[in-house]
C-alpha cells in the first residue's frame, strides 16, 4: 500500500463514485519500490463489481490520463505476464498514450479468456515507457511539490457546484449515519469506516435498495438496540437494509392492494339504477342518430322501453333493434 497514492487517488475530481473507487483500490495496491500489478479478479473483489464493468472503469481512467497500463509476455515462453498500472503521478507515467498500452488483465489463464476491445492495445509487447519530457512535466504536473497530477475539467462549471452541493449533503448524511452508529462526533474512525469504500457501499443502499438516507438512519437506529457497538464495516449491516427494503417492498404492495380492494368496494356499494332509469338510458339511445350495436339492447329492455312509451316499434326496427 501507498499511502501517497491513496491521497492522490482521493483528491482526483470529475469522476464518477464507481469509477473513483476503482483508482482508489488501484492505488491501494501500489508498491512505492515495484510498482503496481494487481490482478482483475484482486481489483473486482475490491471494488465489488464484475471484471467486465471493471474494464469498463479502467477504460475510463486510461482516457482521463489517470492510469497507463502496459502489458508484457515472458520472453521464454511468451506466456502472458501480469499487466503493471502506471499511476498519473509517477515518473515514468508517459507523455502520450502508445500502442503498448493494453487492456488491463492480469495474465492469469482465466482471465486471459476474456474478450479484448479495440481500445485495449490487446496482443502488444512493450517494455516499460519511458519518462516524461520537461515540457509534460510542467503541464501535466499540478504542484511539482507533491507531484499530482491536474484535476481534469470534464464538465461545466454550474454541473461541478451541484455535484459539490450533493456530495456536501452526502457527507452530512454520512456524518449523521456515524452518529447514529455511536461514533462521537470527532472520534477516529476504524479503517472500514473511513475513505470512499465506506461512502461507496453506503451509497449502494440508496442506488440499489431504494432506501431513503431516513430510512436508513431508522433502521441503524434500531439495530444499536441488540448491538450496541458499532459494526465493522457497512457491510456487516447489509442485512439489515436488506430486510427493510424487502419490508417497505411488501408494504408498498400490500398499501396498493388494499387501495384496490377499498375502490372495489366503493364500486360495489355505489347505488345501482332501477328499471325506469335504465329504460330511460336505452331509449335514449334508440331515439338517437348515433351508432347502436343492435347486440346492445336486449329483448326484455325492448319490453321494458315500449311498455314505458319510450319508444315506438317503428323506432325500434328502423335501427335494427327489432
Amino acid at each position: 500500500m501507498s499511502h501517497k497514492a491513496t491521497v492522490w487517488a482521493i483528491q482526483q475530481r470529475g469522476l464518477k463514485p464507481a469509477t473513483k473507487i476503482v483508482l482508489w483500490f488501484l492505488c491501494d495496491r501500489h508498491n512505492p519500490d515495484f510498482g503496481c500489478f494487481p490482478t482483475q479478479a484482486r481489483l473486482a473483489d475490491d471494488a465489488e463489481m464484475s471484471v467486465s464493468a471493471l474494464n469498463d472503469h479502467l477504460a475510463k481512467l486510461e482516457e482521463l490520463r489517470l492510469i497507463h497500463r502496459v502489458r508484457t509476455h515472458d520472453p521464454r515462453t511468451h506466456k502472458r505476464q501480469a499487466t503493471r498500472y502506471i499511476l498519473g503521478f509517477e515518473d515514468s507515467f508517459p507523455q502520450e498514450p502508445t500502442p503498448e498500452t493494453a487492456d488491463g488483465s492480469d495474465g492469469t489463464d482465466a482471465e486471459q479468456n476474456d474478450d479484448p476491445t479495440p481500445e485495449s492495445g490487446h496482443g502488444a509487447i512493450s517494455g516499460f515507457p519511458a519518462k516524461p519530457s520537461p515540457d509534460f512535466a510542467q503541464s501535466h504536473l499540478r504542484n511539482p511539490e507533491t507531484n499530482l497530477v491536474r484535476e481534469p475539467l470534464r464538465e461545466p462549471v454550474k454541473e461541478e457546484e451541484g455535484a459539490a452541493a450533493r456530495d456536501a449533503d452526502f457527507d452530512l448524511f454520512f456524518a449523521e449515519l456515524l452518529q447514529a452508529l455511536g461514533f462521537a462526533a470527532n472520534a477516529a474512525l476504524p479503517a472500514w469506516w473511513q475513505g470512499w469504500p465506506a461512502r461507496l457501499h453506503v451509497r449502494r443502499w440508496i442506488d440499489d435498495l431504494g432506501l431513503t438516507e431516513d430510512r436508513i438512519i431508522e433502521v441503524t437506529a434500531e439495530t444499536r438496540r441488540d448491538h450496541p457497538n458499532p459494526p465493522d464495516g457497512p457491510k456487516a449491516l447489509d442485512r439489515f437494509m436488506e430486510r427493510a427494503a424487502a419490508r417497505d417492498a411488501q408494504a408498498a404492495i400490500a398499501m396498493a392492494k388494499g387501495t384496490k380492494a377499498k375502490r372495489r368496494r366503493k364500486a360495489d356499494a355505489a347505488p345501482r339504477p332501477d328499471d325506469d332509469e335504465l329504460a330511460a338510458f336505452y331509449a335514449a339511445k334508440v331515439n338517437a342518430d348515433g351508432f347502436l350495436p343492435a347486440s346492445m339492447i336486449s329483448n326484455a329492455m325492448c319490453a321494458a322501453m315500449l311498455a314505458r312509451g319510450l319508444v315506438t316499434p317503428e323506432r325500434l326496427r328502423q335501427r335494427g333493434v327489432l
